[in-house]
């Protein structure tokens, strides 16, 4: 019997490979300023994934639940076509015998399995969401830059991820009195709002409008021009300082990239890019339709 990628490669190297890859492709799986019930769980045990699988599986889908496909068939609930299942580790105890003393022992294994999201789970409901919320504030200028950005997509509150989704042109956004800070709920949705910008009835940025895949190129490029975008809109409501911490943290994932002899350019025209979609939201005339 062949091989299969999976096999050929220790648990170690799936695992690191998949981090490394999410970085460069611009998600941060440890950047996240809103509060949750322990993030991603066990959509059947309802148990919180623990250790390394958090960061991982923050990177997938917009819900918090994951399950494995036997859990799936167990609960009679089924998968959707063409679903992609996600590997996560675990240790399993093994018993061996000492090599010096001959006495049985137990020593753990690294080994991995595979999930799937809730989102492409049919037939099973996900258990009532609690979650540690406090008083919203909005900030009013903000909140202006927002509602008069030309063709704004709709914005639907709820779930426990923030995203832009070009095909449906909405923005998915966990509620406001989630985030730790009013600046940190107004600095995320910036990032999608600039995403946003890319669609084909506003600036057709070809980073939004094709297909990229996590790890391009095409993707990475977007990614770093959201953030930058974000970055000046937050300077235009006044919370630059609050957030730009997060803002090079998050920058951060792209410096192998930045670094690369052929994106030498690659912060310039991402700047240069970002400012234009700022200008759109912001409605400078230059970017108003006619």
């Amino acid at each position: 019997m062949k091989a299969t990628a999976d096999t050929k490669k220790s648990v170690s190297d799936i695992i690191t490979d998949l981090i490394i890859e999410k970085l460069e492709a611009g998600c941060v799986p440890w950047r996240k300023p809103w509060n949750s019930t322990g993030g991603a769980k066990n959509l059947i045990t309802n148990k919180a994934y623990r250790g390394v699988n958090q960061f991982i599986l923050n990177c997938y889908g917009t819900s918090q639940y994951y399950a494995t496909f036997k859990q799936v068939q167990d609960k009679k609930g089924t998968i959707k076509k063409g679903a992609k299942s996600i590997p996560i580790c675990f240790y399993s105890i093994k018993e061996v015998e000492d090599r010096n003393t001959g006495a049985d022992t137990t020593i753990p294994i690294l080994r991995f399995y595979r999930v799937f999201s809730f989102d492409d789970i049919l037939g099973i409901e996900a258990p009532a969401i609690e979650e540690v919320t406090r008083e919203f504030n909005p900030i009013e200028e903000a909140e202006r830059i927002v509602k008069n950005m030309p063709f704004l997509p709709e914005i639907k509150a709820g779930g426990s991820k923030a995203f832009y989704s070009p095909s449906l042109d909405y923005i998915g956004m966990p509620e406001s009195k989630l985030f730790h800070t009013d600046a940190e709920y107004y600095s995320t949705l910036n990032h999608e709002l600039i995403h946003a910008t890319g669609h084909s009835s506003r600036l057709n940025r070809s980073t939004v409008t094709k297909t990229a895949h996590y790890g391009s190129s095409e993707y990475s490029r977007e990614e770093l021009i959201a953030e930058c975008g974000a970055s000046f809109l937050n300077a235009h409501a006044g919370i630059i300082n609050t957030t730009i911490d997060n803002s090079a943290a998050y920058i951060k994932g792209w410096l192998s990239v930045l670094k690369s002899k052929d994106n030498r350019g690659l912060i310039i025209t991402a700047a240069s890019a970002g400012q234009k979609a700022c200008d759109y939201i912001l409605n400078v005339p230059a970017y108003v339709e006619a």
